[in-house]
């Protein structure tokens, strides 16, 4: 237990005080008592008959007091609590086969909305980021808890080209753990030393990676699972489209595009996270609807003023029932 303000402790000073001017005031009342002859047999009798008893009201008192003087310090102790917390990244694939209309009013769109109703229902405890990736991945949001600037960030997804998943994890990654560089070590680009991150680091961390293709772009997907797994990051992965392939036309263009479930699957088997396969808007909504994040106990200090204060006058209350029940009088 610790206190905010550990000066009004100094007034604990005076609990023994008040306990010698109790015995003080018992001694004077006993000698009065046996100076006044008969009187006093009377009152030893009745005294006696009291026996402990005349020390409860007393003892009460005293006991409420220090504990209101604790709750005037201010006490603060530390409570674990179970609640939901940590960071999810909403990795969404902008590749031109987005913009397909099988789910209306695109894949990409439909993938917007249900990503919206997920973003409403998470507690302020967790914090939501956002990546895009195509060829490459970029961070368009980084993790916050302010639902107005993770929506603007999804609204301003558009379709390019290309699909890399190994970018969205990586880029996924880097938004989680900036500036460590381990995530950035699998591209070919000279990349300055990382900093060292012990296995299971971000176990509070997820990545949820939509897309409705193949893997077109290095580097190898796999790797940068196995970087998410070791640092406890889980990849829930999201198809959509279908695994036997479709043309579409984009940008003027015929493009083949075709859903790679079993690289999906394996790239959630790696990090311990799931693959989901949406085959219309609702069912896209239900996935989002089984993604919560991480459930956890964790330690919070808590100020207990309110607690202690209320014991004291329930303790206070009590000596005062007894005494005025006992002796008519207040201690």
């Amino acid at each position: 237990m610790s206190f905010i303000w550990p000066i009004m402790l100094l007034f604990l000073a005076l609990v023994p005080l008040f306990v010698l001017l109790y015995i003080l005031l018992q001694q004077r009342r006993r000698r009065l008592a046996e100076s006044y002859g008969h009187l006093g047999l009377a009152q030893g009798a009745v005294g006696h008959s009291l026996g402990v008893r005349r020390h409860i009201p007393p003892a009460l008192f005293l006991v409420g007091l220090t504990i209101l003087i604790l709750a005037l310090a201010r006490p603060q102790t530390a409570v674990s609590l179970p609640r939901q917390e940590g960071t999810v990244i909403l990795a969404f694939d902008v590749s031109g086969s987005m913009a397909a209309d099988d789910l209306e009013p695109t894949r990409l769109e439909a993938a917007k909305l249900a990503a919206q109703e997920f973003i409403e229902r998470q507690p302020s405890s967790v914090q939501i980021g956002v990546v895009a990736f195509s060829g490459s991945g970029f961070a368009v949001q980084p993790p916050t808890n302010d639902p107005e600037a993770i929506l603007a960030a999804i609204n301003r997804l558009g379709p390019e080209l290309g699909t890399s998943l190994a970018q969205g994890i990586l880029a996924s990654l880097d938004v989680i753990a900036p500036n460590n560089g381990q995530a950035s070590s699998l591209n070919s680009d000279p990349q300055p030393t990382p900093t060292p991150v012990p296995d299971g680091t971000y176990t509070s961390a997820s990545i949820v990676l939509l897309t409705d293709g193949e893997n077109t772009a290095p580097p190898d997907p796999f790797e940068a699972a196995q970087i998410a797994a070791d640092r406890g990051v889980r990849v829930y992965t999201i198809g959509i489209g279908s695994a036997a392939g479709t043309i579409l036309q984009v940008n003027g263009f015929a493009v083949h595009t075709q859903l790679d479930e079993a690289m999906l699957q394996h790239i959630s088997e790696i990090t311990g996270g799931t693959y989901y396969y949406a085959q219309d808007e609702e069912n896209l909504r239900k996935i989002y609807a089984d993604l919560t994040p991480q459930l956890v106990v964790k330690s919070e200090k808590m100020e207990i003023t309110s607690i202690l204060a209320g014991a004291s006058i329930l303790i206070l209350l009590v000596g005062g029932v007894f005494s005025l029940l006992w002796f008519s009088r207040l201690p």
